[in-house]
């Protein structure tokens, strides 16, 4: 056969490069992101060589016979993404620029839609839409499947190069075609784009002394902004609180240190979550340490089937260790560690390292999080005029009046927290969620005084 000096020199290139395998093996640093691994690990790999021929085969005959010229780098590329995407949906080749955007991504700010996904068939499967982002306030779910994006099917595309054509420039457009379970036909939502600034912990004060807290995903500063966020309800409610309603749905997860710093905030000893891989370096415990933040008072957490990763983490510390009452809808079930491990062109490749198990041992891979509560998903509408109306007092003729009518309703408007009825009105599941906490809390009280 013949030879050309470029491919003799990709041959000698690849050659060294077995070579220098063989001797040294391999050398894995893992960064503190999603898996926060955390150390250098250093294994001896036995080389597949015949597979690498073919492989080096395969790559000889695109370079000469595919239709249109390509270059090296793109399809050594495309060579690297197909090794990680063929193992699980989360591992991942990230070119230089991908890997930019994952390090805003966890700081809280970065461009596009505003949406956790995955892939699924061949589908981009959405795992969460992110709070006030183009997504959520368009009515992208939790589970729906993006079949087209613009005129692009999605089928054929990495995650990658599907996530590549949702982001673009802030104030442009995109058309999503969604396939959603229990709806017949697709649905076709028009997106604008925005630069996506994610507060991950919001607050407000419920009823009855007890607090609210939403955190829609976990980023580097969240156990921070949690604390803060209970000692603001404290300073409005100008006491401790009663108790805890700690929000997790829809939160597709983040980084690992938040959700131990999340957890431990409500613990004061105990296992918070260990993990179990193949590598000296991927297995971790994590204990929580003395300090509880409510000091014993009553939480409950919700989730949903789009609370992943680091929420499970956090349901299911809180779960086991009898902490919390769990209430909502199985949890997504993401019970698997992501390393980042940089490479030398700037990239980076997230590697599926390890499985999470909450203290009691249980996997949340594929199984989720049960809670132990359930509240199911309701659609809450306004009911309409009957045909016919009850009468009241006040409808008859020659009723009498109530002198202290007008003064009661102004009492009534000034005390009322309209933005807090309307919550609770349109958000069943908190609704489900205050009455659970205030049984708790008055169990609680009557055990006090026992």
């Amino acid at each position: 056969m013949k030879v050309t000096w470029a491919k003799k020199s990709f041959w000698m290139f690849f050659g060294a490069i077995l070579g220098a395998m063989a001797v040294v093996g391999t050398s894995v640093w893992a960064e503190g992101k999603s898996g926060d691994a955390g150390a250098e690990a250093t294994k001896e790999v036995a080389v597949p060589l015949e597979e690498l021929r073919a492989f080096v085969e395969v790559f000889d005959r695109i370079s000469t016979d595919y239709v249109e010229p390509i270059e090296d780098k793109k399809l050594l590329e495309g060579a690297i993404d197909g090794m990680l995407s063929s193992l699980d949906p989360h591992s991942a080749y990230l070119p230089p620029k991908n890997y930019k955007r994952m390090e805003e991504h966890t700081t809280g700010q970065f461009g596009g839609l505003g949406m956790e996904v995955g892939m699924e068939d061949g589908f981009v499967k959405v795992v969460s839409p992110i709070d006030d982002t183009p997504a959520q306030k368009a009515g992208v779910k939790a589970g729906d499947l993006i079949i087209k994006l613009d005129e692009h099917p999605v089928k054929g595309k990495s995650l990658a190069e599907a996530v590549k054509i949702m982001r673009g420039k802030p104030g442009s457009k995109i058309t999503l075609t969604i396939v959603r379970d229990g709806v017949d036909k697709p649905i076709v939502m028009v997106l604008t784009r925005a630069i996506i600034k994610v507060k991950s912990v919001k607050e407000q004060l419920l009823k009855d002394g007890m607090g609210y807290v939403r955190i829609s995903q976990f980023q580097l500063r969240t156990g921070e902004d949690l604390i803060k966020s209970i000692k603001a309800l404290e300073k409005e409610n100008k006491k401790p609180l009663n108790g805890l309603v700690l929000d997790l749905r829809n939160n597709p997860g983040g980084v690992l240190r938040a959700a131990v710093q999340v957890s431990d905030a409500f613990l004061n000893d105990g296992l918070i979550v260990y993990t179990k891989g193949r590598v000296k370096n991927s297995e971790m415990r994590f204990e929580a340490e003395e300090g509880d933040v409510l000091n014993g008072k009553p939480i409950v957490v919700l989730i949903n089937e789009g609370s992943a990763s680091a929420s499970e983490i956090v349901s299911g510390a809180l779960q086991d260790q009898r902490r919390a009452l769990i209430a909502g809808r199985t949890s997504f079930g993401k019970g698997s560690v992501q390393t980042l491990i940089p490479l030398n062109n700037g990239g980076a490749i997230k590697v599926t390292t390890a499985r999470y198990f909450t203290p009691s041992g249980r996997s949340i891979q594929a199984e989720g999080i049960v809670p132990d509560i359930k509240i199911d998903q309701v659609k809450i509408e306004k009911l309409k005029a009957a045909d016919f109306t009850r009468i009241k007092e006040k409808d008859l003729s020659g009723h009498l009046d109530n002198e202290d009518d007008k003064k009661q309703a102004e009492k009534v408007v000034q005390k009322a927290d309209k933005a807090l009825e309307e919550l609770l009105a349109n958000d069943y599941e908190l609704h489900e969620a205050l009455s659970l906490l205030k049984g708790m809390y008055f169990t609680q009280q009557m055990r006090g005084h026992e």
